[in-house]
């Protein structure tokens, strides 16, 4: 089992939005059977089997094994990952191309840079996993504070010349860098303000610094 796997499919990412089978998805982190999930979901067994068919056609769920019963023959299933993410590529004629915007104060540019880490890196894991090697990534995830809007566009700015400075010492981008085994990798750096929970009222400096929010 995938810890999350990158739907791209447009049919299995319209069956796994389905209520109910996101349900039974949810559920089947742990393998069970139709009957299983029929007492936990609250649907009739026939009912069930009907989404796990669905689900299985699409390769959301696998088969585990099957339990012979008297008569009857019971398939044991289970998730193919503990979590989903449906991938821009399932709605690809629609999905936000980074080139449209290239304005790094764009929310939009940020948006479509996200779509398209997403897009990528679910082909990538794919990939790895079918080559059976490693990935190798690197993030950072971490909340700042700002006291003014003049503060965090000066971080900002500091932040753009620390990274132009790092790639300038590690980027080699000629020919015979690839030539001689060198990979190229997508480097994305983002800020955006936190969203505030029912619990955390904004404050006077963040109901003035509120109304540049356009322009983040």
């Amino acid at each position: 089992m995938l810890d999350i796997e990158v739907i791209e499919d447009p049919a299995a990412a319209e069956a796994s939005l389905d209520p109910i089978r996101t349900r039974i998805l949810q559920e089947l982190v742990e393998p069970a059977s139709a009957t299983q999930l029929a007492a936990k979901v609250g649907l009739p067994r026939q009912k069930v089997n009907y989404h796990l068919k669905a689900l299985e056609r699409h390769g959301l769920v696998e088969l585990v094994e099957e339990r012979r019963k008297g008569n009857v023959t019971e398939r044991v299933l289970r998730a193919t990952a503990a979590s989903y993410l449906i991938s821009p590529v399932a709605l690809a004629s629609v999905a936000p191309d980074p080139r449209r915007f290239s304005d790094r104060f764009s929310a939009f540019w940020l948006l479509a840079l996200a779509s398209r880490t997403v897009q990528e890196m679910g082909k990538l894991i794919s990939g790895a996993a079918v080559a059976k090697k490693k990935l190798a990534s690197f993030a950072i995830d971490g909340e700042i504070t700002f006291r003014t809007a003049a503060d965090r566009a000066a971080f900002a700015e500091e932040l753009g010349v620390a990274v132009t400075r790092l790639v300038d010492k590690y980027h080699d981008g000629g020919p015979a860098a690839e030539a001689g085994g060198g990979r190229k990798h997508r480097l994305v750096v983002v800020l955006h303000p936190a969203l505030k929970t029912p619990s955390q009222p904004a404050s006077a400096t963040e109901k003035t610094s509120d109304k540049d929010q356009s322009n983040d």
